[in-house]
């Protein structure tokens, strides 16, 4: 091994180890200087698509207002947890920290409602749903190298994007799951073992999306008035929490809420897990990918304290009246831009034009998933003449 790489020492025996990897797709030299993890995440940030989370979407759009949480810093709030989590369990960081940064690149503008809007359009064609467009973007989308498409991730970066929410497929995956046909495609390439569970690192980012997006939502909600303190406090979990902050203003106490939710989360999930991985005698990579359930996990308290958040969370922020007043118009523009490609795809460029029925609705749903949520109403304003204002 060349003693010039930076190899992680003191990892625990249920880590990914980037020595271990199972290579990429595509055969490369080794990097001197870095590990295959730290070469993905390096990509990972390079990219288009990363660049583009700056503009997309998280729950209110970029021109409301600028301190708003966006997917690029949703992302990089991801990736700071996800790193805390792997830092506490020896697990891989560079590893966990690529999964973070690449896990919304699927997103579609408007966030959830752009979402339906594809979902609705390729309906029979091969569907659409973002972490398999994610997996289409780093696959096939991104072209930074001269010879190959997409990115040519490492399997271990690949496995967990499409798979750190469990299996898609087998015995454990969701009752009524149907794999996108872009994983299948995929799989039959680099066989991603869709029916195990994900590394720890993978699952240590997807807790850390759901502890951020939780938290922000606190934040944001609070900022943008859908909610007061004194409504949010009947929410036991921030109940317990308020009860901790004593007298100050309310955006000192937003944010002292906001940053407890977050460390009362990040330490739950470790301490729970770190007493499962002992309990049930987890000693290698695969014992986790062979366990049967999610390792990395809150505890049952916690998870209903949890629970009593998303449930306010979705009855005064997700439908509140003024995000919805957003959402439905945004949803109908991605609808008329589909339409309006497919029609015209001389409008997307001269390749599209040429393309068959299928591959053209492919072409198109790509060329909208990739668009920020700026760019969208640019092309509305274009094609029709007629951007709504989506406020």
């Amino acid at each position: 091994m060349d003693d010039t790489l930076n190899w992680r020492s003191g990892l625990a025996p249920w880590a990914s180890d980037a020595r271990a990897s199972r290579g990429r797709l595509i055969a490369e030299e080794p990097s001197r200087t870095r590990t295959p993890f730290q070469r993905d995440r390096d990509r990972i940030i390079h990219s288009t698509a990363f660049r583009r989370l700056k503009h997309k979407t998280q729950v209110f759009v970029s021109h409301e207002g600028d301190h708003y949480r966006t997917r690029l810093t949703h992302s990089i709030e991801v990736s700071q947890i996800a790193r805390s989590i792997a830092r506490s369990l020896r697990l891989d960081e560079d590893l966990a920290e690529a999964l973070a940064l690449v896990h919304d690149f699927g997103h579609t503008p408007f966030g959830h409602a752009g979402e339906r809007a594809l979902e609705a359009k390729m309906s029979g064609q091969g569907g659409f749903e973002h972490n398999a467009q994610a997996l289409r973007i780093v696959t096939e989308l991104e072209t930074p190298y001269p010879n190959f498409d997409g990115m040519n991730l490492t399997w271990e970066t690949l496995e967990g994007l499409i798979k750190h929410n469990g299996p898609v497929q087998g015995p454990h995956a969701p009752q009524g799951a149907t794999v996108q046909a872009t994983v299948v495609n995929y799989n039959h390439r680099h066989d991603l073992d869709l029916s195990t569970f994900a590394s720890l690192e993978a699952q240590a980012s997807a807790i850390s999306d759901d502890i951020a997006y939780n938290s922000a939502d606190v934040d944001d909600g609070l900022r943008a008035g859908l909610f007061t303190m004194a409504e949010l406090s009947q929410v036991p979990f921030i109940a317990r929490i308020l009860s901790q902050a004593g007298q100050c203003s309310t955006d000192r106490l937003a944010a002292f809420v906001t940053r407890r939710v977050i460390t009362e989360l990040v330490e739950d999930a470790i301490f729970t897990s770190r007493r499962r991985l002992a309990h049930l005698g987890v000693t290698s990579v695969q014992d986790v990918r062979n366990a049967g359930q999610q390792l990395l996990d809150f505890s049952p308290a916690t998870t209903l304290e949890l629970d009593g958040l998303r449930k306010f969370l979705f009855q005064h922020m997700y439908r509140h009246p003024r995000v919805m007043a957003v959402m439905q118009p945004a949803e109908v523009l991605v609808e008329r831009l589909f339409d309006c490609y497919l029609a015209s795809p001389e409008e997307i460029d001269k390749v599209a034009a040429k393309l068959a029925p299928a591959a053209l609705k492919r072409r198109v749903c790509d060329h909208i998933a990739g668009m920020t949520d700026d760019f969208a109403l640019r092309e509305a304003q274009r094609l029709f003449d007629d951007a709504p204002t989506l406020r």
